[in-house]
C-alpha cells in the first residue's frame, strides 16, 4: 500500500512554515510521506503563493494553510 504525499508549500525563514512542519511531522510520520518545497526555488511557485505560506497539499488538493488543521489533515488521509 503506497501512503499519501503531502506537500508543504513553504519559504525559508517563515516562522509560520517551521512551526507548521514541527507540528505535521510527528502527526502524519506512519501515515504519509511529506515533501517540503521552497516556493523561492520556482518562479511560478512564487508567484502563485506569494506571501500565503505555508500551504499544506494531499495528493495534490489544498487542505490547510498558514496553520495546521490537524483534523483536515487526519480527514484526508483516512480518505
Amino acid at each position: 500500500m503506497t501512503r499519501p504525499a503531502i506537500t508543504v508549500y513553504s519559504r525559508p525563514g517563515c516562522h509560520l512554515c517551521e512551526m507548521l512542519i514541527e507540528e505535521l511531522l510527528p502527526l502524519v510520520r506512519d501515515l504519509a510521506k511529506v515533501k517540503v518545497t521552497n516556493i523561492d526555488d520556482d518562479k511560478a511557485l512564487a508567484e502563485a503563493y506569494g506571501l500565503r505560506v505555508p500551504v499544506v497539499e494531499i495528493d495534490g488538493r489544498e487542505v490547510c494553510h498558514f496553520h495546521l488543521d490537524r483534523d483536515a489533515i487526519l480527514k484526508s488521509l483516512k480518505a
